[in-house]
């Protein structure tokens, strides 16, 4: 379980992959904490930049995702963590996947339909 967390300070990428689609929804960060917490536990877990505290993903929401594969890359500098998701969606902006702009024309188009209503689920504060 040796990962390089040096080239990001402290960090490596996490992207995160539905198991069952193989649709990329999210990108996260993972500290050597997370990572151990997210392969003891089976739920994935993350280092907030923004915080700078862990969280487990779903923590608020509830929309935890379940870890069902984890690969790293060549380097061991960055993870894909394929996952199978209780909730209608990850991002926190209501949708299935954080990529749901696309770039058309030199402008961002938001492609996918909300999949829940935040305000419901995080009560306003995000």
């Amino acid at each position: 379980m040796i990962l390089d967390f040096n080239k990001l300070g402290g960090l490596v990428p996490a992207i995160i992959q539905d198991a069952a689609s193989g649709r990329v929804l999210m990108l996260g960060f993972m500290n050597d904490e997370a990572f151990r917490k997210t392969v003891e536990t089976g739920f994935a877990t993350f280092f907030s930049r923004s915080r700078n505290k862990l969280w487990l993903k779903g923590e608020s929401s509830g929309h935890r995702l379940v870890v069902k594969e984890i690969s790293t890359d060549c380097d061991q500098d960055a993870l894909l963590l394929k996952v199978e998701t209780l909730g209608p969606g990850v991002c926190h902006e209501g949708y299935e996947s954080c990529f749901f702009r696309r770039l058309s024309d030199g402008q961002w188009q938001v492609t996918d339909r909300q999949s829940y209503d935040p305000a419901a689920v995080y009560g306003g504060k995000q």
